[in-house]
């Protein structure tokens, strides 16, 4: 898949009517000779540039300027399962500093950890509560993609349509090259890749 591909692509789409919402731009990676039950693709891809601005909520001993927080002090307010409710729908990412991670998980595991939004090593454990490295995570999980198989058609969130047609072109390529360096049999998997804006019809982009 090549970058000048996808601009062209992305240019056409735009000429389709405008609307009073900012659309989001969606790769849609459709796979063939591939047993949803018994091989899974299931990724974290961090593209270059900023996919959305989410919603994300800190673990932390103390309140910080740049994040949500819940201090340990305000664990026990989580015991209320309506409380709990609301919190899993009000964020979309959960961090939290190292040294409280056993309590964050006996306090949250249960809930958190099935609806995929556990702070992990991989994505969310932060060093310290200094604000560098909570402004750098930050910054990379704005721009990173879970991407989980559930179907043979694989629909992902790449950007919003403010963005330059290249970056969106670049978030794109990283999402498709991560996918099928993923894909057990890769070309064999390959059905079609085909990108949208959330209102516009999908246009398939050559391979």
């Amino acid at each position: 898949m090549e970058k000048q591909d996808v601009v062209k692509v992305l240019t056409e789409l735009r000429k389709e009517k405008k609307r009073k919402f900012a659309q989001t731009a969606e790769l849609i990676i459709n796979l063939k000779n591939f047993d949803i039950k018994k091989q899974s693709v299931n990724l974290v891809v961090n593209v270059p540039h900023k996919v959305k601005d989410r919603r994300i909520c800190a673990f932390l001993n103390k309140k910080s300027d740049f994040v949500d927080t819940i201090t340990k002090a305000e664990f026990d307010k989580y015991k209320d399962k309506r409380e709990m409710k609301r919190l899993i729908k009000k964020y979309d990412f959960f961090i939290a500093v190292a040294p409280l991670m056993p309590a964050v998980a006996m306090s949250f595991g249960k809930v958190l950890g099935p609806a995929g939004k556990m702070p992990s090593p991989q994505l969310g454990i932060l060093p310290s509560e200094d604000e560098k490295p909570i402004k750098d995570l930050l910054a990379i999980i704005n721009k990173i993609i879970k991407i989980k198989s559930k179907e043979a058609s694989l629909k992902i969130s790449i950007g919003k349509e403010g963005l330059k047609d290249e970056e969106i072109a670049e978030n794109a390529i990283t999402v498709y090259k991560a996918v099928f360096n993923a894909l057990p049999r890769q070309k064999e998997n390959l059905k079609s890749v085909l990108i949208k804006f959330t209102m516009t019809k999908s246009i398939k982009i050559p391979l």
